[in-house]
């Protein structure tokens, strides 16, 4: 992802609003749903990401899902929750899944946002929305890689993830 320089503080708002704002400061095109649901499309290294957060606000939650443009076929899903596993074990935030009905990879992690009391409008910082949205995605691009080994190389998932998660020293 690449930085861009804010040059003022925005203030707290809505969780669903300070994405609105967020996305806007990109300049990705984005949908909003009502006060509960925002999607985003988002161009990455690898791939075209759909970015989309649902606030629950009787549980005060916010979950944020990225999905790269990625299906998992009938024949490769059991070698995919293999890696997920894999993959998942090396998260601290969030975990990657892949919906049953569609082959589906998606990353998800939720965060709760609370205030002191207990009427008060919970609101997200600009901060907290870019760490949402660039842990989404930054694992996404991560571990891209990873699934197109396993998908089109043939590659074993342990394979896969020690090729692409090479570290690389020094500059080319």
């Amino acid at each position: 992802m690449t930085e861009i320089a804010i040059e003022f503080d925005a203030a707290p708002a809505a969780p669903i609003d300070m994405l609105e704002h967020y996305f806007n400061l990109h300049g990705w095109a984005f949908e909003r749903t009502g006060d509960e649901e925002i999607t985003a499309s988002v161009a990455g290294s690898w791939a075209n990401f759909q970015l989309r957060a649902l606030w629950r606000e009787d549980e005060r939650v916010l979950q944020f899902i990225a999905m790269p443009d990625i299906r998992v076929p009938d024949t490769k899903r059991a070698v995919m929750y293999e890696t997920l596993g894999l993959i998942n074990e090396q998260l601290w935030i969030g975990h990657f899944e892949m919906w049953a009905a569609d082959g589906t990879l998606l990353f998800r992690h939720a965060t709760l946002l609370d205030s002191d009391d207990e009427h008060e409008d919970i609101d997200l910082t600009l901060g907290q929305a870019e760490m949402l949205v660039e842990a989404a995605v930054d694992e996404c691009e991560r571990y891209y890689p990873v699934f197109q080994f396993v998908l089109w190389a043939g590659k074993s998932p342990a394979e896969a993830i020690e090729a692409a998660l090479l570290d690389t020293v020094g500059e080319a």
